[in-house]
């Protein structure tokens, strides 16, 4: 779809192992892509709030606890991002794509779209089909169930502080065409950019209902099967119209 996808499969072939290797591939997919790659938008955003994380993991041993257990957050965060890259890479290799992201990767050069709706189609597909993935096989690494009231529950909701001031922010910021032209003064757009609260996106918590699951490898399976088949298709609450 672009002359640089070469260059973007070659930065998202190698699997994060750190917050630093998903920085340094967020910022290889930032500086490849051009201002009238949707991809762009979603990765700026995605990139803001992996540095905020990252930062709260790094003061944890020193400037005050940002999160209870900060080891564990990394861990999250790197399982995370590198679903989002699994993505990426599966889809310029023309292989098979969940649908909520396809659609964000298929839309990526339709200039009269608003770049906010690209981050948010993004974080919408990311939280809604990967998220509870994410969580999950974190947990079973680490040995912990996921449950509330623990001090890995209370490190995932403390973050939605942080990433609505982000989501705020980008709202404005991104608040213009593909091109980076003005949108239209009244759209259909401002009522669901108002509306969109990335603390409401991550309520629903689908992990931290699956700790019986991830106790059980077998259960585990079944119920990653059941999340993959029920969300893979689906194109996502962010429409492009």
């Amino acid at each position: 779809m672009f002359p640089y996808d070469a260059s973007l499969a070659v930065a998202v072939a190698t699997p994060p192992q750190s917050i630093a290797d998903v920085i340094r591939i967020m910022e290889a997919i930032e500086s490849t892509c051009e201002d009238g790659d949707g991809l762009k938008w979603f990765n700026w955003l995605y990139l803001s709030v992996t540095r905020a994380i990252d930062a709260g993991v790094s003061s944890s041993g020193s400037a005050g606890p940002a999160f209870i257990d900060p080891g564990w957050i990394a861990a999250l965060d790197v399982e995370f991002a590198g679903l989002y890259f699994s993505a990426l890479k599966s889809s310029l290799a023309g292989a098979a794509t969940p649908g909520c992201w396809q659609a964000l990767f298929d839309a990526r050069s339709q200039t009269l779209l608003a770049r906010i709706q690209f981050a948010f189609a993004g974080m919408n597909a990311h939280i809604n089909h990967d998220l509870p993935l994410a969580v999950v096989a974190t947990c079973q690494a680490t040995g912990i169930a996921p449950q509330h009231g623990t001090a890995q529950y209370n490190d995932y909701t403390a973050v939605n502080t942080t990433l609505d001031a982000l989501i705020d922010s980008a709202k404005q910021t991104l608040h213009v065409r593909l091109l980076g032209d003005q949108l239209p003064p009244v759209s259909h757009l401002d009522d669901t950019v108002a509306a969109w609260s990335m603390e409401q996106c991550r309520t629903p918590l689908a992990p931290w209902r699956c700790s019986a699951a991830a106790r059980n490898p077998h259960g585990y399976s079944r119920w990653a099967d059941d999340r993959r088949r029920q969300s893979a298709a689906g194109r996502g609450a962010v429409k492009f119209t």
